[in-house]
């Protein structure tokens, strides 16, 4: 059959209007120098500060120094798998993570992906791990409780809703305990929480999360985890992609709650960073940015007014530090950023009494703000007198004769120190905390035997539920010990001590 030769025309015509005359344009470089998780790149005219760069082998990287000659990049992956002479690509995108409700009950590392085994992430959205914090107008005072139900904490040190509060101590002190407390206790609270381990041990981490799911609490907590094994770039990313998970939650008029255990392994992760980039060292070999570094991420948790939302993102750093030195370069970097911080001593953690929390140096600056009104009638005098107690008990050891005034001092003290103690995994709920300390403050618990006062405790919270409901029940609902509640729980402690005195 013959073609006629307009066919062929039309036919040509046809493929020449569909040709693509475009060109793909892509952003090259190469790998001058490798080693330690550090990269230097030549060639990368247009790359951005903080870009995701591809390399061979399905490696990223984060580009950090942007030199007139060459780049250099951290790597976020295996560095046996990046030789020099290799190519390496700009993705045109700053480094995001995943953020969403997806994330939650789930265990991910540095840049978000599972490390739990239950599977891929599905359904959720990205976000910059860099973001600036809010602004002032966009901000508001901190006002609403959050419960951490240790005693001593909500009692002398309250938390709110927005506050940055620092736990500071030894090691071995309780603080990784005093942050599994805290999430525990949010159960039913309309929190999420976000623990984020950076440095740790595999196995600490691992102990965590069991705790979490025996209580319940993984089905509202999310795991960020950059172990001692990871490489110095994913421990220093770590804190920042857990406040960007946060955030999520946070701007869509939600309540988050953010751990970073610690942030002294995160600044030392950071100082190792910045010499394999060759910046310049400062104080303690530190970079000189190393205080920016702890502000612009912890500056991010906020409670934002009400005009955005009302959401909030808490957050509890930790540092760990050495023999009690709390004026060392970056314990004293921290304590400055936030809104006070609960320092655990060794000795009272030895001594049996823990949570070890010390009175004298530990100090909320948001203060009465963040407690309720019943809390703030009873702990009003908490602190006072645990401190003229450590003062008086220092003093009475020397063995001199005391006046009546100090010896009842130190024996309220006595009694209050026993009831602040806590065991571990068993968070107090507000009203119990209440009805407990009331009795100490106001010095009922003198005719009790300083070795029976705990036992005392758990009997008078079981014998309150029980035969008294409606004055918990009263103190939860409305969060005031107004006078009839007041004297309905003075009468019902009378009683019951004195039956529990007449049992012994």
């Amino acid at each position: 059959m013959a073609i006629s030769p307009a066919e062929i025309t039309a036919i040509l015509k046809k493929q020449i209007a569909g040709f693509d005359t475009g060109v793909d344009v892509e952003t090259v470089g190469t790998v001058l120098q490798v080693g330690d998780g550090v990269a230097r790149i030549h060639g990368l005219k247009d790359v951005q500060a903080s870009e995701m760069l591809e390399f061979p082998n399905d490696v990223y990287g984060i580009a950090l120094n942007l030199e007139e000659d060459n780049v250099g990049a951290v790597l976020l992956g295996d560095d046996t798998k990046v030789k020099e002479g290799d190519t390496v690509k700009c993705t045109g995108r700053i480094i995001s993570v995943p953020v969403g409700d997806a994330l939650v009950g789930r265990v991910v590392d540095a840049i978000g992906r599972p490390v739990d085994g239950k599977g891929p992430l599905s359904g959720v959205e990205y976000a910059p791990v860099e973001k600036g914090a809010p602004n002032v107008i966009e901000r508001q005072p901190v006002h609403e409780p959050m419960q951490t139900g240790i005693k001593s904490v909500d009692a002398m040190f309250p938390i709110g809703r927005g506050q940055r509060e620092l736990i500071i101590g030894d090691r071995s002190t309780g603080k990784t305990a005093l942050m599994v407390d805290a999430i525990i206790n949010q159960k039913g609270q309309d929190m999420t929480c976000i623990y984020v381990g950076i440095g740790q041990k595999l196995s600490t981490v691992k102990t965590v999360q069991e705790r979490l799911e025996a209580e319940g609490a993984m089905d509202y907590t999310i795991i960020v985890n950059a172990p001692a094994s990871d490489q110095a770039s994913m421990q220093w990313l770590a804190p920042f992609t857990g406040t960007a998970m946060g955030e999520f939650f946070r701007d869509n008029g939600k309540h988050a709650l953010i751990m970073y255990d610690d942030l002294y392994k995160h600044a030392m992760a950071w100082r190792q960073v910045s010499l394999l980039l060759r910046r310049p060292p400062a104080r303690e070999a530190f970079p000189g940015d190393v205080f920016n570094l702890h502000s612009r991420l912890l500056e991010r948790s906020a409670k934002l007014s009400d005009a955005m939302g009302a959401g909030s993102l808490t957050a509890l750093p930790v540092v760990e530090i050495q023999q009690g030195d709390v004026t060392a370069y970056i314990p004293t970097n921290v304590i400055s950023i936030t809104d006070g911080q609960i320092y655990l001593e060794s000795d009272l953690f030895n001594a049996g009494f823990r949570p070890a929390v010390n009175v004298g140096l530990s100090v909320s600056r948001v203060g009465g703000a963040a407690q309720t009104k019943a809390m703030k009638k009873v702990a009003g005098r908490l602190k006072l007198e645990m401190g003229q107690y450590r003062e008086l008990a220092a003093f009475a050891q020397f063995g001199s004769d005391l006046d009546a005034a100090t010896l009842a001092t130190i024996t309220r003290g006595e009694r209050l120190m026993e009831l602040l103690k806590q065991p571990q995994y068993a968070p107090v709920p507000m009203e119990d905390q209440v009805m407990v300390l009331y009795a100490g403050v106001n010095r009922m618990l003198d005719k009790i035997a300083v070795p029976d006062v705990r036992r005392w405790e758990q009997e008078f919270v079981a014998y309150m539920h029980d035969m008294h409901p409606e004055i918990p029940e009263t103190v939860r609902t409305t969060q005031v010990l107004d006078d009839e509640t007041e004297a309905a729980l003075k009468a019902a402690i009378e009683q019951f001590t004195q039956s529990f005195v007449a049992g012994n």
